[in-house]
């Protein structure tokens, strides 16, 4: 397991977490980083993705306006800033580098993945 989130908890609806994407000796720079997310009885589902020069951001419309990604590539780390957070936003949040640098879909390439952090919004 490459890499690894950390950051989630819980927090009333309206509140906010920011989630950190990080690889332990594997270099994140030269690829694309998505966030996924999957609560139970749901499939797992691209939140956002963030190209390696940042320039390509997409958001899923869920999220717009609320989240936000960025990336620090001299701390080989991505983070995730997410307000006004909803409890339709619970659910277990994962990280994963793309095969490509370049930011395609939501769906993207999946490539490798972290372990997963619980975000858990209550109302």
């Amino acid at each position: 397991v490459p890499l690894v989130e950390s950051g989630g908890g819980l927090v009333q609806a309206g509140g906010s977490l920011t989630l950190s994407c990080t690889a332990p000796g594997f270099t994140l720079d030269y690829y694309a980083i998505g966030w996924f997310r999957q609560a139970p009885g749901y499939e797992r589902e691209g939140v956002v993705c963030i190209s390696s020069g940042e320039g390509i951001i997409l958001y899923a419309d869920s999220v717009k306006g609320r989240f936000t990604v960025s990336r620090d590539n001299n701390k080989n780390t991505v983070y995730l800033k997410m307000n006004n957070l909803r409890p339709e936003d619970t659910a277990v949040y994962y990280c994963a580098t793309d095969t490509l640098s370049n930011c395609r879909s939501l769906r993207g390439s999946p490539e490798h993945w972290g372990q997963g952090t619980q975000v858990t919004v209550s109302s």
